[in-house]
């Protein structure tokens, strides 16, 4: 019976999660590393466009309804939990071979519980990813927040060049 479970799972997306936990893992760790050796507000610099700036975001995505108070807390966390089981059931019906899906779906996941876990441990998300252009800055955000975007991006080339073809046959 275990062999049968184990073997129906195999052939899922499910085995994919792996890169959902490498996400996890990098996204914890950066951001403790941040909280540890800079003070928040501070900045270093790491490339002529790329700096190392430590700031919390209360909101979502590029500080979107920071200033709406602690209820959007909750409203994110259930969002993540609703995208994460989403897309956790998704992969659970889909092939495994279906490795280009399964990887952004992952991502994507990952993403979600790195803020997520920020959400209920901080009550708010730690960024600390500069990008700028001279005086131009891009919102500042962290590796959950690249790897969703990564992972919508795939979404969005797959379903953009290759419209016809049947999702989870990648």
């Amino acid at each position: 019976m275990s062999k049968l479970i184990l073997g129906t799972l195999i052939s899922t997306g499910i085995p994919w999660l792996w890169l959902t936990l490498v996400v996890l893992a990098m996204d914890i760790g950066s951001k403790q590393w941040v909280m540890t050796h800079l003070k928040l507000g501070e900045s270093v610099s790491v490339m002529p466009f790329i700096n190392i700036f430590y700031t919390q975001n209360p909101g979502a995505a590029f500080s979107f309804l920071a200033d709406k108070g602690s209820w959007n807390i909750w409203v994110f966390a259930l969002i993540a939990v609703i995208i994460s089981v989403i897309l956790s059931v998704t992969m659970y019906r889909s092939n495994n071979r279906a490795s280009i899906t399964n990887v952004s779906y992952a991502m994507i996941i990952g993403g979600a519980l790195g803020n997520l876990l920020d959400r209920i441990t901080h009550g708010v998300v730690i960024d600390f990813i500069d990008v700028y252009v001279d005086t131009l800055h891009w919102p500042t955000f962290n590796i959950a927040d690249s790897s969703i975007c990564i992972g919508a991006a795939i979404i969005v080339r797959e379903i953009y060049f290759h419209p016809t073809k049947k999702r989870g046959d990648d």
